[in-house]
């Protein structure tokens, strides 16, 4: 491959992973070090209480509707209940 080709696409390349790497988020990961980076925001007290009460809010819609749809198959099979 030509040079001329072949460094200028490496440059941008590199730009672009830089890019990247300057938008990426930090996810559910460990803090970075030094004076780096910050807690996730998925570890705060808070966020787990809520996401907590989230998950439990969709367990029991879940099961809330597991039991219409038990319900509404007992009265097809037996509508006299």
């Amino acid at each position: 491959m030509l040079n001329r080709l072949f460094f200028p696409a490496l440059a941008a390349l590199a730009l672009g992973l830089v890019a990247l790497a300057m938008v990426w988020p930090q996810g559910l990961g460990d803090r970075s070090w030094g004076p780096f980076g910050r807690p996730p925001v998925q570890r705060t007290p808070e966020m787990q209480a809520a996401m907590k009460r989230e998950t439990e809010a969709s367990e029991q819609r879940l099961n809330q509707a597991r039991a219409a749809v038990s319900d509404l198959q007992t009265q097809a099979i037996s509508p006299t209940k």
